[in-house]
């Protein structure tokens, strides 16, 4: 049966844009390469840790969403949305393999008048230099004559309940003033508000600026937390006063490093041959650096800690509370917690870890020992940390239960734990 859009790519993008469609009342069928995935989706699971619950699936699929691995349902719809992951390689730029599969996938089947449109995050230049060519290929049909194309970056919060697809403005960089408006009236559907950028270029840059904004503020904080410590100074406290100011000032928070999917993105490196004139971003290239040392910020304080009751970290019963990348969600996606965890066991400590939301954890493929009771587990440890503040957890408990308490989100009471 002929869907009115196709979202190609059911992960941590896909699930919810097509979750949004859904409740508009678009007709919509979920491609997918891994058999599992749909599998998992058609029986009403989540086959992507920390995205849709299996309840929200479920709605899904009594709404007309259809999961399949067939690609010859591509070539039935009036719209289409790659959401492809793009994950950062060893060299640091951006891997585009997905998106490629996913254009070829797409423009063998490529119907005159379709809507193409881009959301996976991108360097900018990529939707023209890169899409465009694979799809014009592949089809045989040339882009803002014969179909659509636009780049509109997902916002996507994980686990954010206030904004959603609804009430998120949606930014669209259209290859011609046609192409974005017939992007413009598809995403009308779904959300309030959409925000025309000049091009496909200024939208894709909007995804490097939004990503690069969080990932440099939470690089300055982390420098203050390190600091602040040095200087026995209370940086949380400092944070409460200055978010006072009704101006100027945006408040962000330290931490044992930075996950998510939303890493950082410097345009001087792109992953193919169109590259940029002029230098690489300098100022994200050190808060990347400064964001990274975090995860070893956090093993010398749990060393020092330990030093001063008298331990050592070699044979010290160590449990790790919370091990996601975000509270209240099972996505572990650039979580430090893995780092620690592997830091710590090198220098002989016994790693245990609690997370409500994470049943089973292995690090260097070895399964981790899941602590039953977590009051239990924080009395027996020599040292506990908290890298992620769930809301199930009693921090006040905690703090008098635990032998030693670090607390790397600044979530405890004033002087129940050591901070970071």
């Amino acid at each position: 049966m002929p869907a009115d859009l196709a979202v190609i790519g059911l992960g941590h993008l896909g699930l919810p844009l097509a979750q949004a469609a859904v409740a508009a009342g678009v007709q919509t069928v979920g491609y997918d390469t891994d058999p599992r995935a749909c599998t998992e989706l058609s029986a009403g699971r989540t086959p992507v840790e920390g995205s849709l619950t299996a309840s929200e699936i479920r709605r899904m699929l009594s709404g007309g969403f259809r999961p399949t691995t067939n690609p010859a349902e591509l070539g039935r719809v009036r719209t289409a949305v790659i959401c492809a992951p793009t994950p950062l390689g060893a060299d640091r730029t951006i891997d585009l393999t997905a998106v490629g599969d996913a254009a070829r996938a797409l423009a063998a089947r490529l119907r005159p008048h379709t809507t193409v449109l881009l959301e996976s995050a991108v360097p900018p230049g990529a939707t023209e230099n890169y899409l465009l060519p694979l799809l014009e290929e592949g089809s045989g049909l040339r882009a803002g004559r014969d179909f659509h194309l636009a780049c509109s970056p997902s916002r996507l919060d994980p686990g954010n309940r206030t904004h959603v697809h609804s009430n998120t403005p949606k930014v669209i960089g259209g290859l011609t003033p046609a192409c974005t408006e017939s992007a413009a009236a598809f995403y009308g559907r779904l959300t309030d508000k959409v925000v025309r950028a000049r091009g496909p270029r200024e939208a894709e840059m909007t995804k490097v600026l939004e990503t690069n904004f969080r990932h440099v503020n939470i690089a300055l904080v982390n420098e203050m937390a390190v600091l602040c410590h040095d200087l026995g100074v209370d940086l949380w406290d400092v944070i409460r006063c200055a978010e006072t100011k009704p101006f100027g000032f945006q408040p962000f928070r330290p931490g044992p490093g930075v996950g998510g999917h939303g890493a950082p993105v410097d345009p001087g490196y792109l992953p193919y041959n169109s590259r940029t004139p002029g230098r690489p971003l300098r100022m994200v290239s050190l808060a990347q650096e400064i964001n990274d040392r975090m995860p070893q910020y956090v093993i010398q304080r749990c060393a020092t800690l330990l030093n001063e009751h008298g331990k050592s970290v070699r044979g010290a019963r160590v449990l790790l509370l919370g091990v996601t990348y975000k509270p209240d969600l099972a996505d572990q996606e650039g979580s430090p917690a893995r780092e620690i965890a592997t830091r710590l066991m090198d220098m002989g400590a016994q790693i245990g870890y609690h997370d409500p939301h994470v049943l089973d954890w292995r690090v260097r493929e070895l399964p981790v020992p899941r602590a039953d009771s977590l009051y239990e587990a924080a009395s027996s440890a020599d040292l506990t940390v908290l890298l992620q503040h769930h809301r199930t957890y009693d921090l006040q408990g905690l703090a008098v239960k635990a032998q030693l308490l670090l607390d790397t989100r600044g979530a405890t009471p004033a002087g129940a734990a050591h901070r970071l």
